[in-house]
């Protein structure tokens, strides 16, 4: 029996892969669903549109502050894990709930499986940081999805025997999810959009949104960025983000701010925009597995291997470097090779697992 323990829109994209691999080698797993950042009713279209099955566990934990939600999702993980008995537990990425699962797991004595293990920003004041470096020191397998984070786990003493590296479930959910956005969706026509002749933009990070001065100046570089270019910048504004602007009394000129989209019409976006400007981590590898630029609205990132093929450049929290880096980022040539790997990471993690669970 293998445990799948996710909670968040970007957790369930990157283990799709991972899930339709179980389901074709007709493997006995369960999926749990903590609902960190939405319920799971307003997740489900996530599921239905990725043609995933339906979640066998909902915690709907909601949000809440860093320890509270800590604490309601060990305690519902803990419960479940305790019912199922899984020989091994599968965590993906940076959440609280991916902390707190392998937390719950561990002292269990239930094996953890971390996708997406050694990837550091080496800045602490980022709360995914925190739970990236706990949840690799407490896992039995860790899937590096690169050299570079495999490295990033030696150098803190991980034994080498524990690592696996994989590739990025993010190439194998892109191809495959590509192909069904193909079939489902067609935003450009919807949104009057031609492509390569918009900007699509992403924010919602804590360091971003909740502060005053840089929620401010991402505003007025992504205003610039419309003004200069003249060009639409379609910004699906995430719930934290919108409340923000409301509260703190912004003005938003010239941006097209549109309602979150489903991920495989956001895919769809993402593949034919001129740029893509973002805090997020996953849109920085995605954009560049689709071979399109991207403008980092942070000042570091656990995604170098972006910075060193070329495809990704930081602008930080400041207009004025915000509209330089387009500038320099709209001239480059999208030839960049992807670093992440060749769409079978998630083949290679299951293939893992289901050694491991006859062990």
């Amino acid at each position: 029996m293998i445990g799948i323990l996710l909670g968040t829109r970007p957790e369930i994209i990157k283990m799709s892969p991972v899930i339709r691999e179980c389901e074709q080698r007709g493997l006995d797993y369960f999926i749990l669903h903590t609902g960190q950042h939405y319920s799971y009713e307003m997740d489900r279209l996530f599921f239905e549109e990725l043609e995933l099955p339906d979640p066998d566990y909902n915690l709907d934990v909601g949000s809440g502050t860093h320890a509270g939600q800590t604490a309601k999702i060990m305690t519902g993980v803990e419960e479940i894990l305790a019912k199922e008995s899984p020989e091994i537990v599968l965590v993906q990425g940076d959440t609280n709930t991916v902390m707190a699962g392998a937390l719950a797991a561990s002292k269990l004595h239930m094996r953890v499986g971390h996708i997406e293990a050694g990837l550091r920003s080496f800045n602490r004041q980022m709360p995914e940081e925190i739970n990236r470096v706990v949840t690799d020191h407490i896992s039995d397998y860790l899937f590096a999805p690169t050299e570079s984070a495999r490295e990033n786990l030696l150098a803190e003493g991980i034994d080498d025997t524990k690592i696996c590296v994989t590739g990025n479930t993010v190439v194998d959910a892109v191809y495959q999810n590509l192909d069904i956005a193909k079939k489902k969706a067609n935003i450009l026509k919807d949104l009057d959009l031609e492509p390569r002749k918009y900007f699509l933009v992403t924010a919602h990070r804590q360091e971003n949104v909740d502060n005053r001065a840089r929620l401010k100046e991402i505003l007025k570089g992504l205003e610039g960025v419309q003004k200069e270019f003249s060009l639409p910048v379609v910004f699906p504004v995430h719930p934290r983000t919108e409340k923000r602007i409301k509260e703190m009394g912004f003005g938003v000129d010239g941006l097209n701010l549109t309602k979150p989209f489903g991920f495989l019409e956001f895919l769809q976006l993402e593949s034919q925009a001129k740029l893509v400007l973002t805090d997020s981590g996953g849109v920085q590898e995605e954009t560049c597995v689709l071979g399109v630029p991207c403008a980092t609205m942070r000042y570091d990132t656990e995604r170098p291997e972006t910075l060193d093929v070329g495809s990704n450049i930081l602008v930080g929290a400041d207009a004025k470097k915000i509209l330089e880096g387009v500038r320099s980022a709209t001239a480059w040539k999208r030839a960049w090779r992807n670093p992440y790997g060749d769409g079978i990471a998630g083949k290679m993690i299951v293939m893992v697992c289901a050694a491991a669970r006859s062990q």
